[in-house]
């Protein structure tokens, strides 16, 4: 971890777990470990994960031991993440349970976008794995190919299906990010839902199937702007288990400059000046939050 370079050092990058990927299957391996002293526990239920001290502002993950995870293995599901400093790891999911269970006055379920910036990297980074985990467990309960309900292997990392033999995996959908610009302006957007917060960023979107992230910067650029790129350069990767997502960000050269904006998705979009940006809050508009590959793209061109 410590080879990464910095500009990859984003927040919920920097997982400091070991993640034993070849171990998976092997209950030998796996089964002590749910019972072993040194285990512990990170919890989710349901959009949340828990933390202690966010109301002091200083929130770093419950992680249960085995004896109090014990009661809820037998109905509610597991994933082992890996290993930190030789000791398990797992995920474990309570949002089966009506409402949160109680682990102490300081102890909650929170938000990972309101706590996470607020924790030591490695720490969110841990909560992210968790949750993009669980959240495809809640969503893989049954085959896509011939409807059969599926059956847990791999300490939580494939999902069996014995009707049809078909294994069904993790997924983690591919968005590109682009900060696109024509020299000495950048173009940002404003999304209809952070209008109210006067909020301007890069374009995104997702790769679609058969299609380049190169062909997918271009063809989102141009379905949300009018705008025409080449030039499409990456630059880094950011997990964003919001729900289960990975941000692949990149610079664009802009081949055009008139702006026809998509009304679905965008309310606003405009070429902005390296000055205006340096001082957006005067010229009216915020910048995305300070966690997300789409503000590092913005600060690094604004230094560059």
């Amino acid at each position: 971890m410590d080879q990464i370079h910095p500009y990859r050092a984003l927040a919920l990058a920097l997982n400091p777990l070991a993640r034993e990927g070849n171990r998976r299957g092997d209950a030998e391996f796996i089964t002590p470990l749910l019972n072993a002293p040194g285990s512990r526990f990170l919890l989710v239920w349901r959009t949340g994960v828990m933390v202690l001290g966010l109301n002091e502002g200083q929130p770093t993950p419950l992680m249960i031991g085995p004896r109090t995870a014990a009661p809820y293995l037998e109905s509610h599901a597991w994933a082992f993440l890996g290993l930190l400093e030789g000791e398990a790891v797992f995920a474990l999911d309570l949002s089966p349970l009506d409402t949160a269970p109680d682990f102490g006055p300081d102890a909650l379920f929170a938000d990972l976008r309101r706590a996470g910036p607020l924790m030591q990297r490695e720490q969110a980074a841990m909560l992210g794995h968790a949750k993009s985990l669980l959240h495809w467990r809640e969503h893989t309960k049954f085959c896509s190919k011939c409807g059969a309900k599926l059956i847990v292997q791999k300490a939580g990392h494939v999902m069996h299906c014995d009707a049809c033999a078909t294994d069904h995996f993790p997924r983690t959908d591919a968005a590109v990010i682009m900060l696109v610009t024509d020299g000495e302006r950048a173009l940002l957007a404003q999304p209809r839902n952070l209008r109210r917060f006067s909020v301007f960023t890069t374009l995104a979107g997702f790769v679609e199937p058969g299609e380049s992230l190169e062909e997918a910067v271009a063809r989102e650029v141009f379905e949300e702007t009018g705008v025409k790129v080449a030039d499409v350069c990456y630059q880094a990767s950011q997990p964003w288990p919001f729900p289960a997502s990975i941000m692949l960000g990149f610079y664009a050269e802009a081949l055009s400059e008139e702006i026809t904006i998509d009304g679905n998705e965008l309310q606003d979009a405009r070429w902005f000046t390296r000055a205006q940006i340096r001082d957006h809050h005067a010229h009216g508009f915020n910048l995305p939050r300070r966690d997300s590959i789409a503000r590092r793209l913005i600060e690094d061109w604004v230094a560059a």
